[in-house]
């Protein structure tokens, strides 16, 4: 299929602009994998649509406010740096957002004058890497000034609210966050309480673990007609040796392997083709996942509603077929559900 046919019809007011006020309130469209009908549920339902013996697999990333703001010591024009993660001791991988493209040797000053940043090298789409001269450690400097990195499809204002920034850096992060370092959240995750995990141990259904430091490739366009034309960024991941044996003794115990999340997925596809199989291991990752694929790991997926000509939609529709995808979400427009980061989810068994 050509990126253009992976595509939906989706009315604005559908995209979900704040999270549901309790998180396992939001809404599950269950999506049965062999052809049977859809189910209406809410993630709170989880324990009861699982079986015991079942090991949820969870990304336990943490979302770090990588949002700054800076001016040109020339002009005062304005520059969002949007940090990426380190490309050095004293270097980073930043997005610049400005009116004109940033130059190699120009200088910036955070807007408080707490850092100067010093533009090294200049890459495509406004990426950039910076020289970060502070006091501070660039981790200090993000944790006290920076903003919660939105996707743009939430509506904020480019200075967000003191206060409605506080509240997006509880909403946009999960109760598991423990490892520093994405830039956005692994979106699944968000629907889960202590009382839900409580419930679902309660059934039989264990959960574990790992790392993937969600990118900005994750949620880019698909840029070429051929999927198989295009390249996704790597991500930084890291499948602990805990978790490959819960799985394995999951397995062999006839239980099922539940991921949340499509970070989750790719982690465990990623490694299941490596040298030796599924074994524990840390790096870089790029798998774009797209039909035709023979999961390997997988049984069953937890994760949001995605955006139309995504990497994201692309998974999905590997993992049921398109067909069954394009279907599914029409039903979840027509049923008013809530999409993307802040919205419902759905569970594909």
């Amino acid at each position: 299929m050509k990126t253009s046919e992976y595509s939906y019809d989706l009315p604005p007011e559908r995209i979900a602009q704040v999270p549901a006020e309790q998180r396992d309130q939001a809404r599950l469209l269950v999506i049965p994998r062999n052809g049977a009908g859809l189910e209406h549920r809410r993630v709170r339902d989880l324990p009861e649509l699982l079986r015991s013996g079942d090991l949820l697999v969870l990304n336990n990333t943490q979302v770090i406010p990588c949002r700054l703001f800076a001016r040109r010591p020339e002009s005062g024009g304005r520059v969002e740096v949007f940090f990426i993660e380190p490309a050095g001791d004293d270097r980073w991988r930043v997005l610049l957002r400005a009116r004109r493209r940033s130059r190699i040797g120009e200088p910036l000053v955070l807007d408080s004058g707490s850092a100067r940043l010093d533009v090294v090298d200049v890459g495509e789409r406004g990426e950039a890497v910076l020289k970060v001269e502070s006091p501070l450690s660039v981790q200090e400097l993000l944790l006290r000034e920076g903003r919660t990195p939105l996707p743009p499809y939430i509506k904020r204002s480019p200075l967000n609210d003191p206060k409605e920034d506080s509240a997006d850096r509880e909403r946009y992060q999960t109760l598991y966050a423990r490892v520093p370092g994405a830039v956005a959240a692994p979106t699944a995750g968000l629907h889960f309480t202590e009382n839900l995990f409580d419930r679902l141990a309660e059934r039989g259904i264990a959960r574990t673990e790992l790392t993937l430091h969600v990118g900005l490739g994750t949620f880019r366009p698909v840029t070429t007609e051929n999927p198989a034309d295009y390249q996704m960024e790597p991500e930084r991941y890291e499948l602990p040796r805990i978790t490959v044996e819960q799985i394995a003794a999951t397995r062999a115990a006839g239980g099922r392997i539940i991921a949340v999340g499509s970070t989750t997925v790719r982690v465990l596809e990623w490694a299941a083709r490596q040298p030796g199989g599924l074994c524990p291991g840390s790096g870089r990752l790029n798998l774009f996942i797209r039909p035709p694929f023979p999961f390997q790991v997988v049984d069953a997926l937890m994760t949001n509603f995605h955006l139309p000509q995504s990497t994201l939609l692309m998974m999905v529709s590997a993992f049921a077929g398109w067909e069954r995808v394009r279907s599914a979400y029409q039903v979840a427009v027509e049923e008013k559900y809530r999409f993307f980061s802040y919205g419902d989810a759905t569970l594909f068994l």
